[in-house]
């Protein structure tokens, strides 16, 4: 399953925001509010929880400086990634998009497809604000 954010323009280089989406603490501020659970547990993971859902283990696997950033499941029964494609569009204007890539089963891709672009929707609805 592969889903997709909508592009969001930051009034920040592409720079500055790789630098904010590479300290995980930060991703609490682009948490939707149904948030229930923030805790960073090492310099490049952290675990989330939203009212209703699992808690969620997220680990920075990838870093592209200036221009992309990875985070994968980091055990749990499903695997996952979300990645940011951050794009530089002048010194001090960057787009950024997200996306969400998992194996799952026809059942569980259902389940979970609504609620995920919903959250892909609220971090980049977030994001201008928070970076």
């Amino acid at each position: 399953m592969n889903l997709e954010s909508p592009k969001v323009t930051l009034d920040k280089s592409a720079e500055d925001t790789f630098n904010f989406l590479s300290d995980v603490k930060n991703f609490e501020k682009l948490m939707p509010e149904n948030i229930s659970k923030f805790e960073v547990l090492d310099t490049d993971k952290f675990l989330f929880a939203l009212k209703g859902m699992p808690e969620i283990v997220l680990k920075k696997r990838e870093a592209t400086p200036h221009s992309k950033i990875v985070l994968g499941a980091a055990g749990g029964k499903l695997d996952f990634t979300l990645t940011a494609d951050i794009n530089e569009v002048e010194a001090t204007k960057s787009d950024v998009t997200l996306y969400f890539q998992g194996e799952f089963n026809a059942m569980m891709a259902m389940m979970i497809k609504g609620p995920i672009n919903k959250f892909l929707e609220t971090l980049s609805t977030n994001m201008p604000a928070a970076v």
